[in-house]
């Protein structure tokens, strides 16, 4: 046998060893995805084997190669490729322990859970557009960092898709984004492999694929049924060749590779092969039928040569940036920091502040002077809107647009791309930067599978939501949000900001920014609020959740009636303070900038705030009333929207749907009287 045979042996050896692992552990689960592990598990290893850099004994070595699995139901395939190729998976807690209960190899990859996962997928079509954030962010930072004679950012980002991906809409969205800015670092392969959960794609999914992409701009080669290995390296080094365009590799796969009864069946895409076919199919395969999740010592030896290159390639960049610092110690430290994910050392010592006025002036300009004075301060802040930053006024003043060819602005333009919006933006925040991305609130309903995806990975991206309420007027109830509060904060680890006015928002902005464990969303009004004293607004006002803007004229002691309100609706309980306390009701005004927040303080503080003595209570908010009645308790009242809103000037929809000082004067007047005060 000569080297190449052998080698070519060994090979094929590891390539059997992803399948049968991944057949092993779903079948020992009863529950999974074990065909498209077995049709991918060449183009996998080819990946981590023969093409990607990447260092599993450091998996967050900066300039490592990133890999993706947009079909995140084939988890068996990164879960084995991980192990074999020396991370830090164990075959006896993790991957035989697939889909249980405090494994780590969840039933789709979860970032954070295992080393070498570079973002949570599963949701369809999300996985590529993280991806193509990601590499944005390469191309950003290298045109921020890399200097003549060291290209010290210097990665890929690869990902693997299958049809579902490419049906999704998200995909779309991204994609042509990706092709628009020619973000040749990117090379995805697509698994056509024609079966889908209710059988072959073609009862829905016929289109050329290859021609759409080539239409939005990529670079795009079929390889068919050829996927020896040698064709799959070969066709990564030609995609790795063209600079200018993202590239997709299309491969004409069969899922469950080698089943004798299950091969190219919709069956063996959701459910366990049973433990016949299993034992059939390794049969076919050559391969032991006892014991299971066994590993050859010939195929892990071979796969963890990846251990050794791995930190070959890393010493090597090491050496490099090493020499980079010392003829560049400014931008070198300052990529270090961001590697090290730090903040600027006193970045936010001087948060803005404004002199009380009784000028009305919408959060979203005051957001637009803060977010001046952010981007002054945090260089890593960059982000966009789905074209309507004019609107959203959320563009970085005096910096350069990012561009195709041109990565070094700060402003980004995502188009009306709202779903591939909030995916980029979690993209370029997992890849050291500090994204965010506006909209109007309403259609953060376009986007909220990425929202949620941040808020699973607890990653802190930025999304910036205007127009926050029927305020915002003629553009009628299509436009107007009434839900999309509630829904949001339903949402585990996503905070949601409303602030009440400049004060509060230029601590949202700090508070945003600032958080390390979760993603935030920011909501600004079109209509015009006072300006509070600052010395009003306790540093700590978000962090807290809610605090007394205003007591009452009996303070210290408890008032009669507390009024609770976020955002626009906290003024209008302030002019109804002013007509109930000549009454001689004594009227706090509590902000609640952020329910979730002040949700999560101690008992203590909320005591404090909500007296559990003082039993009337109106909250006022612009949205649903839906969980405001945790607040009021059972004696008070929630004035909201119960309705959809309607097309005519804020001024008259406030009116119209009794948005008033004096129905917030009468709702608290009745409510008083019922208590018993």
């Amino acid at each position: 046998m000569t080297a190449t045979d052998t080698a070519t042996a060994l090979d094929s050896l590891c390539v059997d060893t992803i399948r049968t692992l991944s057949m092993d552990a779903v079948q020992k689960a009863n529950s999974g995805h074990p065909g498209t592990p077995m049709a991918l598990a060449p183009l996998a290893y080819v990946l981590y084997a023969r093409v990607m850099h990447h260092n599993p004994r450091d998996p967050q070595w900066p300039d490592r190669d990133r890999f993706v699995l947009s079909c995140g139901h084939a988890s068996m395939l990164l879960y084995s490729t991980l192990y074999l190729s020396g991370y830090d998976v164990s075959l006896e807690e993790d991957i035989e322990r697939f889909r249980q209960l405090g494994s780590r190899a969840a039933g789709h990859p979860e970032y954070g859970h295992l080393p070498g996962i570079e973002v949570t997928t599963g949701p369809l079509g999300q996985g590529i557009a993280h991806a193509v954030g990601m590499a944005l962010a390469e191309r950003m930072l290298a045109a921020r960092f890399n200097r003549p004679d060291h290209e010290i950012v210097d990665h890929r980002t690869f990902v693997i898709a299958s049809d579902g991906d490419l049906e999704e809409g998200i995909s779309g969205e991204a994609s042509s984004l990706a092709g628009h800015l020619a973000l040749g670092r990117l090379i995805s392969f697509y698994d056509q492999n024609h079966i889908s959960i209710e059988g072959d794609t073609k009862l829905a999914f016929t289109e050329d694929v290859g021609k759409r992409y080539e239409a939005y701009g990529w670079h795009v080669q079929d390889l068919e049924e050829n996927i020896e290995l040698g064709s799959l390296e070969q066709a990564l080094e030609t995609a790795i060749a063209v600079e200018d365009r993202p590239s997709l590799i299309i491969v004409r796969t069969h899922i469950a590779q080698g089943s004798p009864h299950k091969q190219d069946t919709a069956g063996a895409h959701g459910s366990p092969l049973g433990e016949e076919e299993v034992k059939l199919t390794k049969e076919a395969m050559g391969w032991p039928t006892e014991p299971p999740f066994y590993v050859p010592e010939d195929a892990l030896e071979h796969f963890r040569r990846c251990v050794e290159r791995g930190a070959e390639w890393q010493s090597e960049w090491e050496a490099r940036f090493e020499r980079y610092g010392e003829e560049h110690p400014g931008p070198a430290g300052e990529l270090r920091r961001l590697f090290d994910r730090r903040l600027p050392a006193g970045w936010d010592a001087e948060v803005p502040r404004f002199h009380a006025s009784g000028t009305l002036t919408a959060t979203r300009k005051s957001s637009h002077e803060v977010l001046q004075w952010a981007a002054a301060h945090v260089p890593e802040l960059v982000g966009g809107s789905a074209d309507l930053a004019p609107s959203t006024l959320t563009r970085i003043d005096d910096s350069g647009e990012v561009e195709a060819g041109e990565y070094s602005g700060r402003n980004l333009h995502f188009g009306i791309r709202e779903h591939a919006m909030g995916a980029i933006v979690n993209g370029l925040t997992l890849h050291y930067f500090r994204g965010y991305g506006s909209t109007f609130l309403i259609f953060s309903d376009y986007m909220r599978g990425s929202i949620r995806l941040a808020a699973l990975m607890r990653v802190p991206s930025i999304f910036v939501f205007t127009h926050d309420s029927i305020g915002l007027g003629e553009d009628g109830p299509t436009h107007q949000p009434i839900e999309q509060l509630a829904g949001l904060r339903a949402l585990p680890t996503l905070v949601v900001v409303r602030p009440a006015g400049a004060n509060e928002t230029a601590l949202a902005w700090q508070y945003a920014i600032a958080s390390t464990e979760h993603p935030t969303a920011l909501v600004f009004s079109r209509q015009g609020v006072p300006t509070w004293n600052p010395a009003s607004v306790p540093d700590d006002a978000i962090e807290r959740g809610a605090y007394v803007l205003r007591d009452s004229f009996r303070e210290p002691d408890p008032p009669d009636l507390i009024l609770i309100a976020t955002g626009t609706e906290v003024h209008l309980c302030a002019r109804a303070a002013d007509l109930l306390e000549p009454a001689g009701i004594a009227t706090r005004v509590v902000s609640m900038p952020s329910v979730e927040n002040f949700a999560a303080q101690e008992q203590g503080y909320r005591d404090a705030v909500l007296p559990p003595g003082v039993r009337a209570r109106v909250a006022v908010e612009a949205a649903s009333t839906f969980g405001w009645h945790r607040w009021v308790g059972d004696l008070g009242e929630v004035i909201g929207m119960e309705t959809f809103g309607a097309s005519a000037p804020s001024g008259a929809l406030y009116k119209h749907f009794g948005f008033t000082p004096e129905r917030v004067a009468d709702t608290g007047r009745g409510v008083f009287e019922r208590a018993g005060r």
